[in-house]
Parts: C-alpha cells; sequence; structure tokens
C-alpha cells in the first residue's frame, strides 16, 4: 500500500520517462513533467532574483512565498520563524484565506508537523494529514483553514534551523511529489539566505546608527543651545516626509540625512562656531562649508549614498541664493527642502545667546512668508501638516 507519508530522499526528478511507445521523443506525461519542471527551475531562478533586487525583508518573502504557491498550484502557503528564547514558532508570512488569523498564532516547536521539521532539520511531505500523528489539529480549528496535505522544509543557516516553509493543499486535490518536495526544499533554503543576510545587514545597520548618534551627539554638546538640534530636525523633516507619503526607504535616507546634516561643523574651530557675538564675513564663509565638509566625512560609507546629497544641499535655497552649489527649485533634493524647513523652524524655536526662543506660530508664519524665495512650499506645507498633526509629541518645541 501507498505510504502517505514521504520524508527527504536523495533523487532527481526525470526529464524523459525512457517510455517512447514505438516512437522517437517523450510520453504525454512526461512532457506535462518537464514542463512543471521548467516552471519550477524558473521559479528558483525568480527566487534568486528577488534576493538581491528587494529591499526589504517583508516584501522579499510575500514576493518568494506568493511564486511559490503559484508554481506548485497550491492553496495556501507560509512562512514561519523560530523564537529559540520561548521555543516557538511564528508565522512570518501565510497566504491564503487564514492568513490574517495566523499573524496571531504561535506553536510549540514540540508538536505538530512544522514543529517536528524545525527539530529534524528535515523535509517533510505528508499527502493525508489524517493519518499523521504529526500533525496539529489546533491551527485548523482556529482558522477554519482545512489541511489535507503538506509539504514542509526547513530553512538553514549553517547548521541551525531558523524556521519552516510550508505549502498545503494542491488546488486539483492530487498528491504532492517528491518533484514538489525539491522545490519547496530549494525555496527554503534560499529563504534562509536571504533572512540570515538580512538580519546580518541589520545588525551592521544598527551599529550605524549607534556610531552616528554618538558622534553627531559631540556637535551638539558643543553648544547648550543648540543641543539635540540634529534630533529635532530630523523628527520635523520626517514629519513633512509623511505627510508627503514618501515610501519607507525614503524616510530612512531623510532620517539619516537629518541626523548627520551639520556633521562637518566638527571641521569648525569652537572660536567660531561658538562666538556670542556677530560673525565676520570669513567666518560666515568657514560656517558655509560644513555641508560640503559634512558630506565627505560619509563619501566613504556605501549606505548613505543617498543621505550625503541630502547633507551636501540641505541650506539650498528654493530661489537659488543658497550653498554651497546655488540650486534653485526642484533640482534641490526634495529631501534637502524637507531639511531646509525643518532646521530653520528648529533655528527659530530654539533659544541663542542672542536672543530667546522664537514662538512656534511666529516660525510656522514665516515659512509660509519665505516659501518660494527661501523654502519650497511643497516641503513647508508638508512639514506644517505634520506638525499640526503631531506637535504634541514633538520634541522640544516651544509655544
Amino acid at each position: 500500500m501507498r505510504s502517505n507519508v514521504i520524508e527527504a530522499k536523495e533523487t532527481k526528478p526525470p526529464l524523459w520517462s525512457g517510455v517512447f511507445n514505438n516512437r522517437v521523443g517523450p510520453s504525454t506525461n512526461h512532457i506535462k513533467e518537464t514542463g512543471d519542471y521548467g516552471k519550477r527551475l524558473d521559479l528558483l531562478y525568480e527566487v534568486g532574483k528577488k534576493v538581491g533586487s528587494v529591499p526589504k525583508l517583508s516584501q522579499l518573502i510575500e514576493q518568494i512565498m506568493k511564486m511559490t504557491q503559484h508554481t506548485l498550484k497550491v492553496s495556501a502557503s507560509s512562512l514561519l520563524l523560530i523564537d529559540d528564547g520561548k521555543q516557538e514558532l511564528f508565522f512570518k508570512f501565510a497566504t491564503g484565506q487564514s492568513a490574517k488569523a495566523l499573524n496571531q498564532v504561535k506553536l510549540s516547536s514540540q508538536s505538530g508537523i512544522a514543529g517536528w521539521v524545525a527539530r529534524q532539520g528535515k523535509p517533510l511531505i505528508v499527502n493525508d494529514v489524517t493519518k499523521d500523528g504529526r500533525f496539529d489539529r489546533e491551527i485548523d480549528e482556529t482558522t477554519g483553514f482545512v489541511t489535507k496535505s503538506i509539504v514542509c522544509a526547513p530553512m538553514v543557516v549553517g547548521r541551525k534551523t531558523i524556521g519552516v516553509i510550508e505549502v498545503l493543499n494542491k488546488l486539483d486535490g492530487s498528491d504532492f511529489s517528491e518533484h514538489d518536495l525539491e522545490t519547496t526544499v530549494s525555496v527554503a533554503s534560499t529563504a534562509a539566505m536571504a533572512i540570515e543576510n538580512t538580519r546580518l545587514h541589520q545588525t551592521v545597520l544598527d551599529a550605524y546608527r549607534s556610531t552616528i548618534r554618538a558622534l553627531t551627539a559631540t556637535i551638539d554638546a558643543k553648544d547648550r543651545y543648540t543641543c539635540g538640534h540634529s534630533q529635532r530636525v530630523t523628527a520635523y523633516a520626517l514629519l513633512g516626509g509623511k505627510s508627503l507619503s514618501l515610501p519607507q526607504e525614503k524616510l530612512e535616507v531623510l532620517e539619516y540625512a537629518g541626523i548627520l546634516h551639520d556633521i562637518g561643523k566638527i571641521g569648525v574651530a569652537d572660536s567660531v562656531l561658538l562666538k556670542p557675538v556677530r560673525l565676520t564675513p570669513e567666518e560666515w564663509d568657514i560656517i558655509r562649508q560644513h555641508p560640503v565638509t559634512g558630506a565627505n566625512i560619509i563619501d566613504d560609507v556605501p549606505f548613505l549614498k543617498e543621505a550625503k546629497t541630502l547633507v551636501l544641499h540641505h541650506h539650498e535655497k528654493y530661489d537659488g541664493t543658497g550653498y554651497p552649489d546655488g540650486l534653485k527649485g526642484e533640482d534641490i533634493p526634495l529631501g534637502a527642502r524637507l531639511l531646509a524647513a525643518a532646521d530653520a523652524f528648529d533655528s527659530m524655536t530654539t533659544g541663542r545667546r542672542y536672543r530667546a526662543a522664537l514662538g512656534v506660530v511666529y516660525a510656522l508664519s514665516e515659512l509660509r512668508r519665505y516659501a518660494g524665495t527661501q523654502f519650497c512650499p511643497v516641503a513647508v506645507e508638508a512639514f506644517i501638516s505634520g506638525f499640526n498633526r503631531c506637535r504634541h509629541g514633538i520634541p522640544h518645541a516651544q509655544s
């Protein structure tokens, strides 16, 4: 009797059946098999391309799982990650009618087919879950989904299993094959690599962020009047960016640029930077070099390439009279225009040696007054809109 459970085997899918029915060429069944095999190869090729081209892990996982579900012609698919501390599996992504319900579900890594695959580090096919004692019916009872058959493959990094991928129920009601198993195993391997690379990348970015914040804090700390300036400018600029519905990756660039916009002042002598009286023209020339100095400081950091441009141009003016390059209008990067408005607002609403902080109402009116000359009108209105929505949660906005 045929078993309903298939564990991993070292087999490779045949391209041709070897049965030619007295004629040259493959059988009809194997023409279909060859076509399916080609689709699976296409899937793996596309998954490989996505790993290098999709910037966000959540987007990458979503695209991988949807492509896998479509290619294998299944009702649902899911990717679960292991929480080592809690010995649980949680759904990172799921497709199908029960996807939303699964977002809140956690599974013990000691039970169920997914738990078995996670513990053993081996892929598995079960073509009739009612005959397999490892199947946990609790998920179906929670979601209302009826699992009939399943392929589950571990995601392994080095010798450690970090999660599993599942595909469930062939749309045509047929059994899963070893070809399906091999395809799922290959997708799981690629997904594991992508997840681990993303985690390592995030660790590096977090370290960069900490270093950047520490460095900019030393600049702000030179002058008690500007302490926290970079953090506030960042917050203000992000209000404008969110009002304009900028994509997340652009908001991240804006965040880095906001934190770093004055980093070039590290090259300005304290005698100039902290001078309590009006600067001479020569001293102003020194101050005006800080955007160029700042851009040069971060020039060799690859992930700050876009932020560097915003740092360089955050003192350009909409009418072309700014510095360092005298850019005008929309030739100024949008992020730099947002930073210019945010920087000016914080300067006006923060006290200086030579004057008290100006009121918020006055500062907002000044931004509008100079919109179209010093400031970009779009950037000004975006900032004001965001500020009015969130002003109570903004750091250090004096009224």
